[in-house]
């Protein structure tokens, strides 16, 4: 759906069809599986709520549920997980931190404990691992720095968290739309 509004062609999707099947993945718990039945994942959640984002949906959201899953993401050393019980991760600074943004709820979790989090896994030569003391990658220094730009980290531009692009391209390519979208109530 991302890829099809950078043309303004998502017109040429079962949009309906879409959410019907994101909804069917929905879970007791507020979070989104890969499927229907599938346990509620922290990217996962990011894919299934960015794609209604785009296609103007997010009224299926069960938004506090959701919210309150997603910040129980973040565990003591303030990194999070995409799921209960498994260790922190960088790389889920992004998934669950978009999420919460576009939920309009990013204060739901402690953004200074993540920022520690994110640069205790800096590598003194560069990048960003999956946790400290790992080797640093690509794919965590990626999510790592998006995640950092979620939480306003100096020095960052903001980043969309629908497109994971900078806010400033998002808006000159008109895909900030999505924004409009975002139902009233949550303004709160």
């Amino acid at each position: 759906m991302a890829v099809l509004s950078f043309f303004n062609t998502q017109d040429q999707l079962d949009t309906n069809g879409i959410v019907e099947y994101i909804r069917g993945a929905m879970n007791y718990d507020g979070g989104f599986g890969s499927k229907p039945g599938g346990e509620s994942h922290a990217a996962q959640v990011y894919t299934c709520v960015a794609a209604l984002a785009v296609a103007g949906r997010l009224d299926v959201v069960d938004r506090d549920r959701l919210s309150g899953w997603l910040a129980e993401r973040q565990l003591l050393c303030g990194g999070m997980n995409g799921r209960p019980q498994k260790l922190e991760d960088v790389c889920y600074a992004w998934w669950v931190g978009s999420a919460l943004d576009i939920l309009r709820r990013r204060h739901w979790i402690s953004a200074e404990k993540l920022v520690e989090f994110v640069v205790s896994a800096q590598d003194e030569k560069g990048g960003i691992a999956d946790r400290p003391g790992d080797v640093a990658d690509v794919y965590h220094t990626c999510f790592g720095i998006a995640g950092l730009s979620l939480v306003r980290y100096p020095g960052l531009n903001e980043v969309d968290p629908v497109y994971c692009m900078p806010r400033s391209v998002v808006r000159r390519l008109g895909l900030h739309k999505w924004q409009d979208k975002v139902p009233e109530s949550w303004s709160q």
